[in-house]
């Protein structure tokens, strides 16, 4: 196969690439008490802090240098936290934007270019029915020629993922050194293809893909239920079947809405 001759250009590469992330955690507390402990819980668990932490490892994923950092804790509760970020030369050379999975965690090694990465999060909870949802949300934008998408899969294994909805955007344009636009530097078409093999055994995946635009979209659900990982507070052993058959149609309604994004109306079957 002949080798892809390396782009020339007109300048700096002035993409812009963006990777919008979007997690759900879900969990179910039988009592007020046992839902305040579990927005107390999550909101600990997610703290500016340890936000930090992950977005840190994330410029470190992408290749960045770190120039400014903000990060608030919220009454009574989320966190948010940005970062101000610039390119790193030396390591931006030796990045591939090769359609692949990025590394996991155990696996971190350096890389990015000069834009932010921000998170925020909005712990809440159904006011009558016991369901509490965590979402956390995440954007990774760079400009330049390295894609943020080598971060995904480090993201998805630092939180608990039930339902995940991605975006990722080219844009702008580069222009080479005989004046014509490039509007994108780098082959794509699915943001699966760079998702680790794990991950997409773990979850049931939806692509909504225009291609024209450079616009890719995937939506990502959780396919193994077992509703001892949902209860915070007690056991499945320890409620009356009835009582769980109940509990696992709510759970379950709950993450179906939030995946296809509209109300299940009351009465129709679940999946």
């Amino acid at each position: 196969m002949a080798r892809k001759r390396k782009l020339k250009l007109h300048g700096f590469n002035n993409l812009t690439k963006t990777l919008s992330f979007n997690i759900y955690d879900i969990c179910y507390a039988r009592s007020k008490e046992e839902v305040s402990s579990y927005i107390e819980y999550i909101d600990e668990a997610y703290n500016a802090e340890r936000l930090t932490n992950i977005l840190t490892d994330v410029v470190d994923i992408i290749g960045a240098n770190i120039l400014n950092v903000a990060h608030q804790d919220y009454d009574p509760q989320g966190a948010s936290v940005t970062m101000l970020i610039s390119e790193e030369p030396i390591a931006a050379e030796k990045l591939s934007n090769t359609e692949a999975p990025g590394p996991l965690p155990d696996s971190v090694v350096m890389h990015l270019d000069k834009s932010h990465v921000t998170v925020h999060t909005y712990p809440e909870s159904h006011p009558e029915n016991g369901i509490s949802t965590f979402r956390a949300d995440i954007d990774v934008s760079t400009c330049g020629r390295i894609s943020p998408l080598k971060a995904l899969n480090y993201l998805i294994h630092s939180f608990d993922s039930d339902i995940v909805t991605l975006d990722y955007r080219v844009r702008g344009f580069t222009r080479d050194v005989n004046g014509k636009k490039h509007f994108t530097d780098h082959n794509i078409n699915s943001i699966q293809n760079y998702l680790a093999a794990d991950t997409k055994r773990r979850y049931q995946m939806i692509d909504v893909n225009v291609y024209q635009e450079n616009l890719f979209h995937t939506k990502m659900l959780l396919k193994d239920f077992n509703l001892d990982s949902y209860l915070f507070g007690v056991d499945a052993d320890d409620i009356p079947p009835k009582e769980q058959r109940l509990i696992v149609e709510a759970l379950k309604r709950e993450m179906l809405e939030i995946f296809y994004g509209r109300n299940i109306p009351k009465g129709m079957k679940l999946m």
